[in-house]
């Protein structure tokens, strides 16, 4: 007890899981500052209690603590950033398609909200963890060493929580080089394959752009219609449209999602100007996704959270993540053979079609 976890701090997370070292490799010891003795509840079990209707109920909620996975010294693997504290929103049970086995299977979507930890300086005692889970610490006890706004929230409930989440543009920014694959990795080969590919042929890496898109916006769960490729002349400066289906019924609604597609160098980095370029395109109800070989500014990223931009971003080393996948699952590993697959297949989808048709498929 005594230590804390502090937003944006990474730490070692080795698979031995041995929590008497302090340190490891010059990084705090996930295992050392989060050891304590109890069992640990699941996720959905956390839900029941985050969806408490009285303070008593909220108050024996079970905090959630994010982390994220980051690489460090070229080490894809061992290392997890803490990102804060968490109340489960909603969770959604939902059946997704997928795998190198190409089946169906149950999985769950969470919508989680993170708290502001302002008054406690972005960090949490790991005094209030422990307490939470030792039987001979009451709830009430245990909430005395909570957050400022966990104890709002168990307090007045989910009215409370637009006030108290945690709202921190930078939060949102990922650095240049945690946007790009190590040098001499395996990822950053394939990087420079991918650019030397399509260097110059800017509509069949438009074709490639739409694809990867199609496969980030289906892992999240949702559902995703490819639509077409815009001729190279009068595309009004999407080089591929599709669909973002939410809900179902009337309950459901659909958004047109203009894509922009730019193959450069892969040391090159994407300016405010040119996201920007890609929003004032957008109508309401339609998103964007921009993808490139290259990285986005963190000051584009910045003017993208603060102005609240509906865009998503897929960098150099996003995109040869999701192209390496699918050479694995579908071509043994083969990249190029990957790639000319997705080139023969989306050959007969270019078109001058209006973006908004793309709602009446």
């Amino acid at each position: 007890m005594g230590g804390e976890l502090r937003v944006g701090q990474v730490y070692r997370y080795a698979s031995g899981k041995d929590p008497k070292p302090a340190m490891l490799d010059g990084f705090p010891n996930f295992h050392h500052v989060t050891h304590s003795t109890g069992h640990k509840r699941a996720l959905l079990d956390a839900f029941t209690g985050h969806q408490g209707h009285t303070p008593e109920e909220r108050a024996a909620a079970t905090p959630l603590l994010l982390f994220r996975a980051v690489s460090q010294n070229g080490k894809p693997k061992g290392h997890v950033e803490f990102c804060g504290v968490g109340i489960l929103e909603r969770t959604e049970r939902l059946v997704q398609w997928g795998g190198r086995e190409h089946t169906t299977f149950v999985n769950y979507v969470y919508d989680i909200a993170l708290i502001d930890l302002t008054s406690e300086g972005d960090a949490v005692a790991w005094d209030c963890i422990q307490a939470r889970r030792d039987n001979a610490v009451s709830d009430g006890q245990a909430l005395k060493l909570a957050p400022q706004a966990w104890r709002e929230w168990v307090k007045h409930g989910s009215s409370a929580l637009p006030r108290l989440r945690r709202r921190v543009a930078r939060a949102q920014v990922t650095k240049v080089r945690d946007q790009r694959p190590e040098p001499r990795s395996g990822d950053a080969a394939d990087l420079e394959l991918v650019y030397r590919y399509f260097d110059g042929r800017k509509h069949d890496f438009e074709a490639l752009a739409a694809v990867v898109t199609a496969r980030v916006l289906r892992g999240s769960g949702r559902g995703y219609v490819e639509g077409w490729l815009t001729r190279r002349s009068g595309d009004g400066g999407a080089d591929f449209v599709g669909r973002l289906d939410l809900g179902s019924g009337l309950a459901g609604t659909s958004l047109v999602v203009l894509g922009q597609a730019k193959c450069v160098k892969p040391d090159t980095l994407i300016t405010a100007e040119q996201i920007a370029r890609v929003v004032a395109r957008l109508r309401r109800g339609w998103i964007g996704v921009y993808v490139t070989t290259g990285a986005y500014s963190e000051p584009a990223q910045t003017e993208m959270v603060e102005d609240q931009y509906p865009i998503i971003l897929i960098n150099g080393m996003s995109l040869v993540s999701e192209l390496g996948s699918m050479a694995r699952d579908d071509h043994g590993g083969d990249l190029t053979a990957c790639i000319e697959h997705v080139l023969s297949s989306r050959a007969s989808t270019v078109t001058n079609r209006r973006p908004e048709e793309i709602l009446l498929q």
